[in-house]
Order: C-alpha cells, then structure tokens, then sequence
C-alpha cells in the first residue's frame, strides 16, 4: 500500500520534501513508517521520541494501523465556523484592540486577553525576524476543539483564538487569545488554560532568524497520549 507523508517545522530541513508515495507492507502500523523514516535521520533519537503523528488529520497512536491512500503527518512538538467564538490562521497582521473591542458585551464583568508578541532576542542573540507554518486544516480542527473543551470547563462567555502565519516582524502579535466572562476568575482561568494548552496540541511551528544564522524553536513537549513513538 502507499501513504503520503506531510513533515512539519524541523523535519523539513531534514526530509526538505512531501514524500507524495510512500510504499509500506500491508499491515503496516504507524510505527512501521516511523521507523522507516528514524532509520534515515538516527542522529535525531531526542526528536523521533518526542514528535506526534496524525492519520488523515486525527492524532494517532503507534499501534493504529494504516491504509492505503492515509495521508501521514509527522508532527515534532509544537512552537501554535465555531461556538460564538472567532477561531483563525491568518496571514496579515492581528489588530487585537478592535478584536477585543468587538468581543465586549454588556453582560461581561471581565475580559482577558493574552497578546503573544514577538521580542527581539532569545537567550541573548538578536532576533531579526519569526515565521511560523501550520498544518493548517489540522491546527483549525485542533483550535475548534479546545472551543469546545473551554466551554464544558469554565462559565465563560465567549473567546477567540487567532493565530498568525508567515513572516512576523519584532514587535507583531503572533497568538491573540481573549475572553469574555461575568467573572474575573473564570476568564483568568480560561485565557491560561487556552494559550498553555494551545502550545502543546496545536500543529503550529515557529522558525527563528538571528543575525547569524536560523533555527526551528524548541517545541513544548506533547502530551503523552499524542506522542508517535515511545522511547525504546
């Protein structure tokens, strides 16, 4: 059977290309094409044992065997239509007083907001510039349901999620998060809770240019009921 293989953030520098036709064996599993794969990149054991996968745009499990025609995601630990809520990947600039501004009603005791900007250093080198990639039609699953999720977990009223692509320059907005609630604590308790959780799940990659060089940031761990590959 074949499969296509999409790599994201860090795996593009080493597989610089979508594998549109990969052959496996039937019966073949998801660790099957994970050890396909680790054995041409050994030197990256910290990664492969740390990266999550996704089976037609669905987190999966070692274990979950594949089909011809799946599309696999190779998905390393990330950098990132709905319930009354304004969930986006958007390319142009995020203008966060008049999306906030927007989500106010009379209602609302408190609104929090977590504007995510982009500094001018890390760890003492000079950033010139961020750009970010998604595996986009996962990444908007993935935001819809933390939607749903914020919603059956705090008495919120209302929230968005946008998310920045592309280039950023310093000084630009990369995540907006807000949210709209009677109460303070609820909102508080939301708004971390969205952005925390955001980092972890969300197939969203952020590559860092200094003045002497580029690197994929390090990624937040994945939870471990998402990761691909166990560590041996």
């Amino acid at each position: 059977m074949r499969v296509r293989v999409l790599f994201f953030g860090v795996l593009k520098d080493i597989f610089p290309e979508t594998v549109d036709s990969f052959q496996l064996p039937a019966g073949a599993t998801v660790a099957t094409l994970l050890d396909s794969f680790r054995a041409q990149a050994p030197q990256q054991e910290q990664l492969w044992t740390s990266l999550a996968v996704a089976v037609n745009q669905e987190y999966a499990s070692p274990a979950q065997p594949l089909a011809d025609g799946d599309e696999v995601a190779l998905l390393p630990p990330v950098s990132g239509g709905n319930h009354a809520s304004h969930i986006a990947l958007v390319r142009e600039p995020i203008r966060a007083d008049a999306l906030v501004s927007r989500l106010k009603q009379g209602e609302d005791g408190a609104v929090v907001v977590f504007d995510g900007i982009v500094r001018n250093n890390t760890r003492g080198r000079r950033t010139l510039y961020l750009v970010y990639e998604a595996y986009e039609e996962m990444a908007l699953k993935q935001m819809q349901a933390l939607s749903e999720e914020a919603t059956q977990r705090f008495p919120v009223r209302e929230f968005l999620i946008v998310h920045r692509l592309g280039r950023l320059e310093v000084g630009e907005t990369s995540v907006l998060i807000a949210v709209a609630s009677a109460h303070r604590g609820a909102a508080f308790d939301a708004c971390r809770w969205l952005i925390d959780t955001l980092k972890t799940t969300v197939p969203i990659w952020k590559k860092e240019y200094f003045e002497d060089g580029a690197v994929w940031a390090d990624g937040e761990p994945f939870p471990e009921q998402v990761k691909g590959l166990p560590v041996s």
